[in-house]
């Protein structure tokens, strides 16, 4: 699945960058916004696949039942009728689970591309300046506050 996912700037073959292109652990701000970029898509094929899923397990049901009632006429054994019964009731099972799935990656979409915008809009301006400076910049973390100043 991960061989349909648009390209990612501050990723490399998989593994995200510091800040696209250099080291320090894939903290930078490219890489970061690159793996909730992927999160996001992955949501969206999952749910696409959810989808699907559901839409033959639904049909697959339907056969199961059809079939039953046919050999509810054609008076075949009971218990015979009853199983292919229990597969229908099985695979409608699976078809409400997978939307249960969709629900869930609709909200792990929601949610990495809210990150990504609130990312986005806190630390662009601060990436870019640092970017266009021409001076090499410290590690991501090296400016945190780690105590009180006396």
């Amino acid at each position: 699945m991960s061989d349909n996912l648009p390209a990612i700037p501050g990723m490399n073959h998989g593994v995200a960058s510091s800040t696209g292109g250099t080291g320090g652990g894939g903290l930078g701000f490219l890489a970061l916004a690159g793996r909730t970029a992927k999160l996001a898509a992955s949501a969206l094929f999952l749910k696409e696949g959810m989808h699907l899923l559901r839409s033959h397990m639904q049909a697959n049901s339907k056969a199961a039942l059809r079939l039953s009632e046919m050999c509810g006429q054609a008076e075949v054994e009971p218990r015979f009728t009853s199983m292919i019964e229990d597969v229908s009731t099985a695979l409608t099972g699976v078809a409400e689970a997978s939307g249960d799935m969709v629900n869930a990656a609709d909200s792990v979409d929601n949610d990495a591309r809210g990150f990504n915008n609130a990312h986005e809009s806190e630390y662009r301006p601060g990436y870019e300046a640092s970017n266009g400076s021409g001076v090499q910049q410290a590690k991501p973390g090296f400016y945190r506050r780690t105590g009180r100043r006396s």
